[in-house]
């Protein structure tokens, strides 16, 4: 009997297709979880996204994962997008840090209506705005308002009764920033330490730059600044050395990002805090897997998942 070369690459072909369809392991067969983040410019998010790859690295054969993340932290309609693009590109679970607490919760809404199990991490999904929509979506994260009172008290100690502080808040339409923000100034208020202004630095280093200098400027007997996060205290800092303040004006972030820890050393940064950007990402993860996994409704999810959030110093180890 006699082969074509035709016939040998259809039978070529026909085996590995069959292998394929035999194997339970295909990449269509298993689950794809986006994890969707806010700005990849921060390193936080670079971090989240990193320990998210390594944990699907780790466990390949159980699910795929797609992480996307906007320009900056205030391109709301651009995350909006990949969240739309996530439920287009069939994805089964969707692992979101909203850049706003109210603006995601209409395409959130959409995803879950698709059939998409939908986790919220590091800024939490606005109360109302879930529950005018009638859903539910669980918070994995820290307690950011403690979070930050720890990095307030210790701040405080350094301090006395009377001295005036500033606070650089994130974007001031996210949960997260409103909380730390709030953490801030319940340890101010109990250290009798006076807070002179709340900004929003847009959780940006230069937007951080722009208003310490303002600050700085306007309170000439401003002792300390409390950034809601490391990138915004990297640019308070060098408004404190362009004022001609280093040791003068304490500053404070949260985050723990690589690029403080120097600061941190040296004393230019006194504290931040530690939410672990690698760990929370996948935390959502494996929430989302175990409700594939279960086969858990949207709306039988916990309402929450607590993760730990630490105080660093230069001490610190």
């Amino acid at each position: 009997m006699q082969f074509t070369r035709r016939s040998v690459q259809t039978a070529a072909a026909l085996a590995v297709l069959g292998g394929l369809l035999a194997s339970p392991a295909i990449a269509q067969d298993k689950p794809k979880i986006a994890l969707v983040m806010k700005s990849l410019a921060n390193e936080f998010f670079r971090t989240m996204e990193d320990g998210a790859k390594a944990h699907q690295k780790a466990h390949a054969s159980e699910y795929t994962l797609v992480a996307n993340g906007i320009k900056n932290e205030t391109d709301t309609a651009a995350q909006i997008k990949m969240v739309e693009q996530a439920v287009a590109q069939k994805a089964s679970a969707i692992v979101l840090a909203p850049a706003d607490s109210k603006a995601l919760v209409p395409a959130v809404k959409a995803a879950i209506d698709k059939g998409v199990i939908v986790v919220n991490i590091d800024n939490q999904l606005d109360a109302d705005a879930l529950k005018e929509k009638n859903i539910t979506v669980p918070f994995v994260g820290p307690d950011n308002r403690a979070g930050a009172k720890l990095v307030g008290d210790y701040l405080a100690k350094s301090l006395k009764s009377g001295d005036k502080v500033g606070i650089i808040e994130g974007v001031s339409t996210t949960f997260n920033a409103q909380q730390r923000t709030l953490g801030f100034q319940d340890a101010m208020k109990a250290a009798n330490i006076t807070v002179v202004g709340v900004q929003s630095g847009q959780w940006e280093i230069e937007k951080g730059n722009t208003v310490a200098a303002g600050m700085l400027r306007e309170h000439p007997d401003l002792v300390a600044l409390l950034a809601g996060n490391d990138s915004m205290a990297l640019g308070a800092v060098a408004a404190v050395k362009a004022a001609g303040k280093t040791g003068k004006v304490q500053v404070v972030g949260y985050d723990n990002i690589n690029a403080i820890k120097p600061m941190l050393k040296d004393g230019r940064v006194l504290a931040t805090a530690d939410q672990y950007a690698a760990k929370q990402a996948v935390f959502g993860i494996e929430l989302a897997q175990k409700a594939l996994a279960a086969k858990t409704p949207q709306n039988q999810l916990p309402a929450t998942v607590k993760t730990d959030v630490v105080l660093v110093t230069k001490d610190s180890k």
